[in-house]
């Protein structure tokens, strides 16, 4: 374990150290706060519902350029091949790497608390909708991270990280538009396993468990992948 938030450390100092970070926080933080003000004053409604909507959106952008360095650049610096001649394992590193982003995320979305205490303060919001829409964002950015972290261990430029990343998530958000013309149990099948179909429940304050178990396993196979494509290479 202290391996792990070794690595983890090592990442964030890395995305602090990193202008790249910094505009990506920026764009993210002034997209969140341009769809809150917009939203709620057109709709005259304490809730955050279509403001996580629109940001899981912005996510298919902002969270290939969060892991687009995280095994490219390691590649790119000639570091790649200190990591995997270390006592680290594989999964060690992968969890590590996986963790420094979820932080940089998790510093980047705890600045947006202020927009629900500004509801709190002038109306009074349904709290449910806005925790349980908190959670299923949160496990929406987890499990696109894990995507990107999957590329990024495919290739040492980060601009082809970036674009197999978006590629893969947005085949997982449009693979629902074609349900309805499928129909029956497979378009049932498509609407399941599109990444933003499973946010409704959240975003209207229901947690379903199958919602949650979707997102930990999309995450722990595109993990899993990441440790294969990783264990592949090494060889």
């Amino acid at each position: 374990m202290r391996r792990i938030l070794a690595i983890t450390r090592k990442e964030l100092r890395s995305y602090f150290s990193s202008p790249v970070a910094y505009i990506v926080a920026a764009v993210y933080l002034l997209l969140f706060g341009y769809f809150f003000c917009i939203i709620v004053s057109s709709s005259q409604e304490a809730h955050l519902r279509y403001v996580f909507h629109n940001m899981n959106i912005v996510l298919l952008l902002t969270s290939p350029m969060l892991t687009m360095r995280l095994f490219a650049e390691e590649r790119k610096l000639g570091t790649y091949e200190l990591l995997m001649t270390s006592p680290i394992t594989i999964v060690e590193l992968v969890t590590g790497k996986l963790l420094g982003a979820v932080a940089m995320f998790a510093a980047m979305t705890l600045v947006t608390l202020e927009y629900p205490l500004f509801l709190a303060a002038y109306a009074s919001p349904d709290w449910g909708p806005i925790l349980t829409g908190y959670l299923g964002f949160s496990l929406v950015a987890v499990s696109f991270m894990s995507v990107g972290m999957f590329a990024s261990s495919l290739t040492d430029n980060q601009i082809v990280a970036t674009i197999t990343s978006f590629g893969i998530l947005l085949f997982l958000v449009v693979i629902a538009w074609s349900a309805n013309s499928v129909g029956g149990s497979f378009g049932d099948f498509l609407r399941g396993v599109s990444v933003l179909e499973r946010f409704e429940n959240a975003s209207r304050g229901v947690l379903d468990s199958g919602d949650v178990f979707f997102y930990v396993s999309l995450t722990g196979i595109f993990t899993f992948l990441t440790v294969r494509a990783l264990d592949w290479k090494r060889w």
